[in-house]
């Protein structure tokens, strides 16, 4: 079991490493509004992963992927999410202003839309699927309880990789206040990253 946990834990934090939407979404989040929003947006996107887990551990997780239609519905509904997100980037100010006085989403509406954005990209239920199964350390027993550790590790893992990119990236956003251009920088980069995600969701 030790043994499978270690291999588990070192194959997930070179996942979280390697750029993906959601460590992109999450130093976006912290350039743009600094290192607590990164922060609680991380904590959003981990803690839908324990509805995944739970998917996984009993089943639901396989049934649904083998529906094409079913499946093929919540690829749709979560590309449509993300392009609305995008949307309201896109009308709100001229230009993202850096201000500690300006309005922005509070962290618990960003925690909130990490769980949704997490819950509605159908392609973390198939990673779920491929990843997890390969470190259950014995088939023969109670795989529902080792699917909930592999979980709870992969969410513990994940967490602090991705919330220490986000410290990294709020740091940034300090010198990033001095530059004229940055505020429109910023939004076109959350825009980018959105419909980006978008269509990483829709691509087979």
């Amino acid at each position: 079991m030790i043994e499978a946990l270690l291999s588990f834990s070192a194959a997930t934090v070179a996942l979280a490493l390697s750029p993906g939407p959601d460590n992109i979404y999450v130093i976006t989040q912290s350039l743009v509004n600094g290192t607590k929003s990164g922060i609680a947006t991380t904590a959003g996107l981990i803690s839908g992963c324990i509805v995944h887990t739970a998917l996984l551990a009993f089943g639901v997780s396989a049934l649904i992927t083998a529906s094409d239609s079913i499946f093929y519905a919540i690829k749709v509904f979560g590309a449509l999410y993300l392009l609305y997100l995008a949307y309201t980037v896109y009308k709100s100010d001229a230009n993202v202003t850096f201000s500690d006085n300006a309005p922005k989403k509070s962290n618990w509406g960003l925690f909130k839309q990490g769980v949704f954005m997490n819950l509605v990209n159908p392609k973390v239920m198939i990673f779920f699927l491929a990843f997890f199964p390969a470190f259950l350390w014995n088939t023969a027993d109670d795989t529902i309880s080792q699917f909930f550790i592999l979980g709870l590790t992969f969410m513990l893992v994940s967490f602090l990789i991705f919330s220490s990119l986000a410290v990294l990236a709020g740091s940034i956003k300090n010198f990033m206040t001095k530059q004229k251009s940055a505020g429109k920088l910023m939004k076109w980069l959350q825009i980018i990253v959105f419909v980006g995600i978008s269509i990483y969701i829709l691509i087979p």
